[in-house]
């Protein structure tokens, strides 16, 4: 069944405003992607004191064949001058360069296609980036495209995090879910939002992909707080600290 008109711009809105979010951590951390390519650098999760002996045994076999992967994939992005290099290069790095850089190129092109405005130029990923920014505005009047980029940029967001080895952070808030009734409210700092993480919370919101989406999870802004404190028994203030707080770690 269709989507009625005055819902699918309220759908288009919310799913390019999570684009929106993605867009920006990608714009953020794919050069970082790029900088582990260069000779000495480490991830931080490639501490060697943390790794046993059996796992650096195995990393070292695959120096060899990781040195021509780190060649081509450093002078892929102008990193580097054509030539001999012996800088290894861990491939979940270059994996993700490689899956990112593809997955940008093939979205801006379908978001071009639907919107009618050709092939994009050939631009580096950041600056292609910022292109998909400047069109979300247009994005959200197509609810299934709009959802299409939110669903691609979070994939694409949460892999680059994941080669980078960070993990997003996120505080448990009090009050229970206004959906499921579970206290499983958790404030996400970076999103600037509340989510519930029960896997099995369902909403009936028109305009929330909860209940067709596994990954998805219900998403209250700023308005929608003082409600949701007000009917799950929460606390607003808690809620308004925990968005503005920037833990380190993970969930605490």
């Amino acid at each position: 069944m269709p989507v009625p008109t005055h819902r699918s711009g309220a759908v288009g809105a919310t799913a390019t405003a999570d684009a929106a979010l993605w867009l920006g951590t990608l714009a953020q951390q794919f050069p970082e992607l790029l900088t582990e390519l260069l000779p000495g650098r480490t991830s931080p999760s490639g501490d060697r004191q943390h790794r046993t002996p059996a796992r650096l045994a195995a990393e070292s076999a695959r120096v060899r064949a990781e040195r021509q992967d780190a060649l081509l994939t450093r002078q892929r992005h102008g990193l580097t001058a054509p030539g001999y290099s012996a800088a290894p290069l861990r491939l979940p790095i270059s994996d993700a360069i490689r899956d990112i850089t593809d997955g940008v190129i093939e979205l801006e092109e379908a978001v071009y296609d639907k919107l009618g405005l050709g092939r994009p130029r050939r631009a580096p990923v950041p600056e292609r980036l910022g292109r998909l920014v400047r069109l979300l505005h247009r994005v959200a009047a197509h609810p299934v495209l709009a959802a299409h980029v939110r669903d691609e940029t979070r994939r694409m967001a949460r892999r680059c995090s994941h080669a980078l080895g960070d993990t997003e952070p996120m505080v448990r808030v009090s009050g229970r879910c206004g959906w499921c009734d579970s206290v499983s409210l958790r404030a996400f700092p970076s999103r600037g939002a509340v989510l519930c993480v029960n896997p099995g919370c369902r909403c009936d919101a028109p305009e929330c992909d909860c209940r067709t989406d596994p990954a998805y999870r219900h998403l209250w802004e700023r308005a929608a707080w003082a409600r949701l404190a007000e009917h799950g028994g929460g606390d607003l203030r808690e809620i308004t600290e925990a968005v503005a707080d920037r833990p380190d770690g993970a969930a605490r």
